[in-house]
């Protein structure tokens, strides 16, 4: 696509244009893809990286300039999405360390870099196992640290609903890892934390 061409679907694009979003689309999103992946070694991360670029850009179309470098605009977005996934990676890995580490009684349990990451599976392994809505609320709660309130107006539910689904779920969580013998692992952390 030449320099003008591309100027002309971006003020396609700019004015709410459909296809020529499609046409920005399927002209970059391979190469974001691709860039996005190199960095994450996830393909599941780099298509989500790559449909919150194309979001972003649909969403602040009004504001792109024309006689700017787009493709340099696009990577830069991407390598921010990127370094994003990276804080997002990196708080979440500090909330289940403080699941399995905030009471120091357990820490002898774990001196092994292994038994940690035995442990951390075991955690993603329950919480994908709770119904659909509870590991929802339970997600936006204990790892998204959104309020009973917040949650409440995003899933349309009552705030008693989502209190039922975080008692249940850490009642579940808590079975799961005594059966494991490890009694009371992840209450100190998921419980006492509301």
């Amino acid at each position: 696509m030449s320099y003008k061409d591309s100027q002309i679907i971006l003020k396609d694009l700019k004015n709410g244009d459909h296809t020529a979003f499609e046409d920005i689309f399927n002209q970059y999103s391979k190469q974001l893809y691709l860039f996005s992946l190199r960095y994450l070694k996830s393909e599941e991360a780099a298509e989500d990286i790559v449909q919150e670029v194309f979001i972003k850009i649909w969403d602040n179309r009004m504001a792109i300039k024309t006689d700017t470098s787009f493709q340099s605009y696009l990577f830069t977005i991407t390598l921010n999405s990127v370094r994003k996934y990276f804080n997002q990676l990196s708080r979440l890995n500090e909330l289940k360390h403080d699941i399995l580490f905030e009471s120091g009684r357990f820490k002898e349990d774990f001196d092994d870099r292994s038994d940690y990451q035995v442990m951390l599976d075991k955690l993603d392994e329950f919480i994908r196992l709770m119904p659909e809505k509870r590991r929802e609320v339970f997600i936006k709660k204990k790892i998204e640290e959104k309020s009973l309130k917040e949650i409440s107006e995003e899933l349309r539910i009552t705030t008693k609903t989502v209190e039922y689904h975080i008692t249940e779920a850490m009642r579940f969580l808590k079975c799961e890892f005594e059966k494991l013998h490890i009694q009371g692992l992840i209450f100190f952390s998921l419980f006492i934390r509301q």
